[in-house]
């Protein structure tokens, strides 16, 4: 037992007052002489005795109410040493990503616990909170239930690292306080439990499914195009108790177009193509029927009019490898000799290839920068004959460093930099033994860009800064075998394709996303992303003959949308959902150490409000007074 006032229990010292007046009072009793003097003897020893005990009695009954009323004033009270803190803080994080839409035993996950919050009785007059994203921080309980009811699922899902990261960027610096951190989750497996600092108390609730069925279309990409006739291929996958088969139909806005069944009946993941003809813009939608998880039962796509990605290579040595190369339908192709340059087709490029130039005049060089820098892309590979004092004004106006001296002797190309945007997804594993391509020559380089490959020595035999590739040596068959190699492919395939990034078959929601748009803006002109309901205007940059559109936070929902220049309608892009939250497995939380586990929400605050209780006894002790001060009168009034 604690007291609020405990420097008024010195007061309990005055008790002997009383104590000592009883013992050392000088009242005596007279004698009186009767004639049965034995008889009065024995009536006056009695009544003394009697006398002695009523006092006794009245003066334990008055001790007692005294010390009562001093306990009293002193309040008394019992309490936890979390109860006893005075400032206490308490952040909430309530998990809203879309696996909290799997149905438990009293309907949606994230809807329960929307109400149970609204019901419960909250520990504090202010609470931090935040769902994956949402953040309020010292809110009143009055403003966090009325927000409780706009709260909607969402896409992303924050990791249990960043839930504890978020939360402590919510708590004050003082050390002092009892620092509270509520979870209400699923706790879908994602990662391993972090640990929980010292200083924070964590509770958690886990919310569970009734059972962790589900199917989703993973993915959807083009396998073969061949004119205006394409197949899409469309993954889709069970997990659980899943039936034997779900049709999956293919829509063109509201119309139906295909529909056929995938068997899961045995793997579980299986894939079904459909035939399109496609002869301009496709505004596409995959859907099958699933009663548990619905964001993932969906799958928006978009296919636009192809544009051709312009190449042009300006050309000193044989170019057939260019052509062969570049000589498909998304490209259109040109080459150009050094001696008949058309300066004026360079802006209106994607991509231009420098191949075997002797000497860069001045005004090729600024030619280049420009282009360079209004987001065109360049290969420049060197001549066996290089001017280097003319290469490296190139490099110098690229910032790319320089070239040092020619070696003659030959040298293996045996490094890939797996880890390169030229090469994403181009390989099933890290391949370490293949025939490597081999030069006879090259140029000792002093660079410091990126390198794409490299030679057995770790230099760079091909090295990029920005939309800038170099080569570092001659690949004419005379000097090199890398034309015939099968890196040559994917290399020059894919920096083509990157100079002008059109959109793809689909982006995820919540991710960085960039591509790049075909059209020529005037100044104060903008792109502008729209769908039936919203529009936003996402981060742009303009170049000579594209603009290069990112989008980080929008749009937030899926679907296809129209990117448009005032009105006119420019192309489609399509929106979806990630599908990370469509494995339903999770985590134990009994595992976590050091966190404390409840079974449900209302168990979990009914818990902390006990804890927080202060129970105080001082009535009680008033109620005892008030008894010993009656019970002191019943015994003045009838004890004999």
């Amino acid at each position: 037992m604690q007291f609020q006032h405990p420097e008024l229990l010195y007061a309990l010292f005055l008790l002997l007052i009383p104590i000592f007046i009883h013992l050392f009072q000088l009242r005596r009793f007279k004698q009186v002489d009767f004639t049965n003097v034995a008889f009065l003897k024995k009536v006056t020893i009695q009544t003394r005795k009697s006398s002695q005990l009523k006092k006794w009695i009245t003066l334990l009954l008055r001790l007692l109410a005294l010390a009562c009323i001093i306990i009293a004033f002193a309040q008394p009270f019992t309490a936890t040493k979390t109860a006893l803190n005075t400032e206490k803080e308490t952040v909430l994080y309530l998990d809203n990503s879309y696996s909290m839409q799997a149905k438990g035993s009293n309907g949606p996950l994230l809807n329960r616990s929307l109400q149970d919050l609204y019901n419960v009785q909250l520990p504090s007059e202010k609470i931090s909170w935040f769902t994956n994203d949402v953040t309020r921080k010292n809110t009143s309980l009055e403003d966090f239930k009325s927000e409780l009811l706009s709260v909607s699922p969402s896409q992303g899902q924050l990791a249990l690292s960043e839930v504890l990261l978020k939360a402590n960027q919510l708590f004050s610096n003082a050390e002092a306080s009892d620092k509270r951190l509520i979870l209400i989750s699923d706790f879908q497996q994602n990662e391993a439990f972090p640990e929980i600092p010292d200083e924070v108390t964590v509770n958690a609730v886990q919310l569970q499914p009734v059972n962790t069925n589900n199917i989703t279309i993973d993915t959807a990409y083009i396998a073969s195009k061949n004119g205006n006739n394409m197949q899409l291929k469309v993954a889709v996958s069970g997990s659980g108790d899943v039936p034997a088969s779900v049709p999956v139909s293919l829509y063109k806005g509201k119309t139906l177009l295909a529909k056929t069944a995938v068997d899961l009946s045995s793997e579980k993941k299986n894939t079904t193509v459909f035939d399109i003809e496609t002869s301009g813009n496709l505004k596409g939608k995959l859907e099958l029927t699933d009663p548990n998880l619905a964001y993932d039962n969906s799958l928006f796509f978009s296919i636009n009019a192809p544009k051709k990605i312009k190449v042009l290579s300006i050309n000193e040595v044989n170019s057939g490898f260019l052509q062969r190369l570049f000589g498909q339908e998304e490209f259109a192709y040109t080459q150009q000799t050094q001696s008949n340059l058309n300066y004026n087709e360079i802006p209106n490029q994607d991509f231009i290839v420098i191949n075997g130039l002797k000497d860069i005049p001045a005004s090729l060089a600024v030619a280049l920068q420009s282009f360079s820098k209004q987001g065109g892309s360049v290969l420049v590979i060197p001549s066996e004959k290089a001017n280097l004092s003319d290469y490296n004004n190139l490099l110098a106006t690229l910032g790319m460093g320089r070239f040092t001296e020619k070696v003659s002797a030959e040298k293996q190309i045996t490094q890939i930099v797996f880890d390169h945007p030229l090469y994403e997804n181009v390989f099933e594993k890290r391949v370490v033994n293949f025939q490597y391509p081999t030069v006879n020559s090259y140029y000792q380089t002093n660079t410091n860009a990126t390198d794409v490959l490299r030679y057995e020595d770790g230099n760079p035999f091909i090295f990029q800064k920005n939309n800038t590739y170099f080569l570092s040596a001659p690949i004419n068959l005379e000097n090199s075998n890398f034309q015939n190699s099968p890196l040559i492919v994917p290399t020059f395939y894919n920096m083509a394709q990157q100079s002008l990034a059109v959109p793809h078959l689909y982006y995820t929601i919540g991710q960085q996303n960039k591509f790049d748009i075909a059209v020529q803006l005037m100044e104060d002109e903008i792109l502008k992303i729209k769908d039936s309901s919203s529009t936003f205007i996402p981060l742009q940059q303009t170049k000579a003959n594209k603009v290069t559109v990112t989008t980080i936070e929008e749009p937030a929902t899926a679907g296809t949308f129209e990117i448009v220049k005032d009105a006119d309608f420019i192309a489609s892009i399509s929106y979806n959902y990630n599908r990370s939250e469509s494995n339903l497995q999770y985590m134990d939380i009994e595992n976590w150490e050091g966190a404390n586990s409840s079974a449900s929400i209302s168990a979990l605050f009914d818990t902390i409000m006990e804890a927080n209780n202060i129970n105080s006894f001082w009535k009680w002790f008033v109620i005892f007074a008030l008894l010993f001060l009656l019970l002191e009168l019943l015994v003045l009034k009838f004890f004999k």
